[in-house]
């Protein structure tokens, strides 16, 4: 029996889900308070403006402005928060209802109005998230002043419904029923970053393994992703705090995962350097959460960076320790770096995303590389790189400007009746694919069938009695807007028929020939939502993830050969051999990720993808994010000793790299390849390394548990063998990463930009 999924994608478009489940009871909680406010909040302009102050423009704008921002726009946060978002977007909303009346003037004008306005805001939602919630309201508002008839004098009155809609939903979003305040990305951050230090003092204690202890730790790192934060709460914007949070984030799920294989670990001999930068990471986790918390931190995080270092050529002292046992030693040593530098990563983050101006010095500029950039310079950068013909968001925003702009045309070339319902059809059920649009288009053009024969039969069964309208329209708004949201797109268009049916009755005598209009237009509509899912980019983000990943593949190669080569000496230093390198693999990484995000949040299943039988994606973007933290911390020079390995040791990896490349650059040609050779590079050769300097045999281990953690990666990828998106099913807890690839990091990463100009 198929699954029934509710996914990020259906939950940005309030009309409902495409496939829905059973409701839960806090989604129908929130449905039925949300269509309280949006309810009370419209009819509260509506029937004072039409039935005393005999204005029918006001009522119009008051009942449109209100569900355009309350039920229309997925509002995030609390009350308040809602509040502030409707108010903040009046200025816009003016904007764009004076724009519109003006360009009501003719067809082709309105039509190129359209053009400009739905691309701007489609794309300008996905570069500023926040702004993203009042998007819908927004088109909303040009939508319904650019229809004729062109009248230039109703400004005024146009305005003031607007100005009435918006602040009666203001109030109601902040005092009726309010949502209950959300926590924070920050928060939860914080709350998993407690649980980071705890586990790290156990730690120090030399405990023997505990599973469970370890599954907490990757339960919590779950927890952390995007897809399971509230809308709001995301830190997916441009500006440099956004970006910190999201990178905290980021390195906290991998901290968590790093310290869960270290707690897998049966216990060894005591190593007095390892617990102390235990101790130590375990004291920046909680003075990180602190400072998430807005407290003041304790120390700051070069206190993080000089333990490393003193761990570092600590280590590289390698004392009495049996032959046997040493190879053991340095790969749980190696496994208590990577904690630290994933401290050093969450501390140095959290710092710029409370204010700070500056990455630590010592610490790679390609991580940070935003740290001193002004926002205006981070905005562009954004923008700049998602303006592409390869740019998910650029896809979208194409794609949803043509499906209302070719709307507006036929509505305005047919003089259809209330031609803005087939803009309105355009806007509410378009999808990203093809396949998913049809799917939403065949449950609203049923609903609509339905709700216009109920509309229909009401019209003639009541007449022109207006007091019948104005008395059913309050229980038919709660209806619909309580049941539209979670029952979805037949239940949502099927209700609203009947709520326009009931509102335009009251404002001039009808027939039933309104209902016929509206589902006419509906159909409309979705014909040409449909039609634009088929020309314009008809598979979604499936061929994106595709051309991402692969080039992702293809630039990862020759950085990992240079990594090893500048490890082992034979390339040079990492800034001459790989900057531009890391730039490269660092921007295609981003373009994947972007891909990624938007093929997870496709409301359409991807055959064979949840069942371990296509590519796994995750693992790929992984691959690509190991690749980097390896050329970042790999090559720098460790203890201070010298570089003279021997031949054996050279070869082996500069050959173990050139495999783990070259089977990338093959999975970047076959993306689903079948039948692969199992990746194994072959061990470190451990007789040969101990014949090299003892200060470099620690970085030795680093990079092979590096390039072991790499080959995993790529066979997961590949072969799609690790049951889906949940990473790769082998674990080797001594690897420089630290336990499993990190779960659920890629898929919820933001659109992002590239290397900054």
């Amino acid at each position: 029996m198929a699954r029934q999924v509710r996914t990020a994608d259906a939950a940005d478009h309030p009309w409902g889900t495409l496939m829905p489940k059973a409701p839960s009871r806090p989604e129908v909680t929130g449905a039925v308070r949300r269509a309280v406010r949006v309810t009370v909040a419209a009819t509260a302009g509506f029937y004072p403006a039409q039935h005393l102050l005999d204005q029918p423009v006001v009522a119009v704008y008051a009942l449109f402005s209100a569900i355009a921002f309350g039920a229309l726009s997925p509002l995030p946060g609390s009350g308040r928060t809602r509040a502030r978002t409707v108010l903040r977007a009046v200025p816009a909303a003016v904007a764009l209802v004076v724009l519109g009346t003006v360009l009501a003037v003719a067809t082709w004008a309105a039509v190129a109005g359209m053009l400009a306005v739905a691309f701007v805001l489609t794309f300008g939602a996905a570069c500023a998230p926040r702004f993203a919630a009042v998007v819908p309201g927004l088109q909303l508002c040009y939508i319904l002043a650019c229809f004729p008839p062109y009248a230039p004098g109703t400004v005024p009155e146009r305005l003031a419904g607007l100005a009435v809609g918006v602040a009666a939903l203001a109030l109601c979003e902040a005092l009726l029923l309010p949502a209950p305040p959300q926590p924070s990305y920050a928060d939860r951050l914080a709350e998993s970053l407690d649980l980071a230090a705890r586990a790290a003092r156990r730690l120090t204690g030399a405990p023997g393994a505990d599973r469970e202890a370890a599954a907490r730790l990757r339960a919590e790192g779950r927890e952390l992703r995007f897809s399971r934060q509230p809308g709001g709460s995301r830190p997916t914007g441009a500006g440099r705090r956004d970006r910190a949070l999201a990178q905290a984030g980021s390195a906290t799920r991998r901290l968590l995962d790093q310290l869960a294989a270290l707690t897998e670990l049966p216990p060894g001999p005591v190593d007095v350097a390892a617990q102390s930068l235990l101790r130590g990471t375990a004291a920046t986790c909680a003075d990180t959460a602190g400072l998430l918390r807005g407290r003041r931190p304790a120390a700051g995080p070069e206190v993080i960076v000089e333990m490393t270092d003193r761990f570092l050529v600590e280590r590289a002292r390698l004392g009495r320790c049996p032959e046997g046992a040493l190879h053991a030693l340095l790969r749980r040593r190696s496994t208590v770096l990577s904690v630290a530098v994933s401290a050093v990563t969450v501390r140095t983050a959290a710092s710029l995303a409370s204010g700070g101006r500056r990455a630590v010095p010592g610490l790679p500029h390609e991580q940070f590389w935003y740290a001193a950039l002004p926002a205006r310079r981070l905005w562009l950068v954004r923008i700049a790189g998602n303006l592409t013909r390869n740019s998910v968001v650029f896809q979208n925003a194409v794609r949803t400007m043509l499906g209302l702009a070719l709307a507006r045309l036929v509505a305005g070339s047919f003089e259809l009746t209330h031609g803005f319902w087939v803009l309105l059809a355009v806007l509410t059920l378009g999808r990203t694919t093809a396949g998913a649009t049809w799917s939403a288009v065949r449950s609203a053009a049923l609903g609509t069938l339905l709700g216009a024969v109920a509309a229909g039969v009401l019209v003639i069964g009541a007449g022109n009695a207006t007091a019948v309208y104005a008395v059913l329209l309050v229980p038919t708004m709660l209806l619909a807007f309580s049941v539209g949201p979670v029952g979805g797109p037949a239940w949502a268009q099927g209700l609203f028929t009947l709520v326009v049916s009931m509102a335009f009755a009251q404002l001039a005598p009808v027939t039933w020939r309104l209902a016929e209009a509206r589902l006419v237009d509906v159909l409309t509509g979705s014909a040409i939502g449909l039609l634009c899912g088929l020309l314009a980019w008809p598979s979604g983000a499936r061929a994106e993830i595709r051309r991402g990943v692969a080039a992702l593949l293809r630039t990862a190669g020759p950085l990992v050969r240079a990594t090893a080569d500048a490890v082992t000496g034979a390339g040079g230093r990492r800034g001459e051999v790989a900057a531009g390198m890391l730039w490269l693999t660092l921007h295609r990484l981003q373009i994947a990720e972007a891909a990624y995000a938007q093929y997870r949040a496709e409301p359409v299943s991807h055959p064979g993808d949840d069942d371990g039988d296509g590519p796994d994606w995750l693992a790929a973007l992984n691959y690509g994010s190991r690749v980097l933290i390896g050329a970042y911390w790999l090559p720098q020079e460790r203890g201070g000793g010298p570089r003279g390995f021997p031949p054996g040791v050279r070869e082996w990896a500069h050959e173990t790299a050139g495999r783990i490349a070259a089977a990338g650059e093959r999975a970047a040609d076959h993306p689903e390849p079948r039948g692969e050779p199992r990746l194994t590079p072959p061990p470190l050769p451990w007789s040969e390394a101990r014949e090299g300097p003892a200060t470099a045999l620690s970085q030795l281990v680093d990079m092979e548990v590096w390039l072991h953690a790499l080959a995993r990666d790529l066979e997961t990828a590949g072969a799609g063998a690790g049951g889906g998106a949940g990473g790769s099913t082998g674990v080797d807890t001594g690897r420089l990463e630290g336990g499993r690839p990190q779960d659920g990091g890629p898929d919820d990463a933001q659109p992002d930009d590239g290397k900054p100009a």
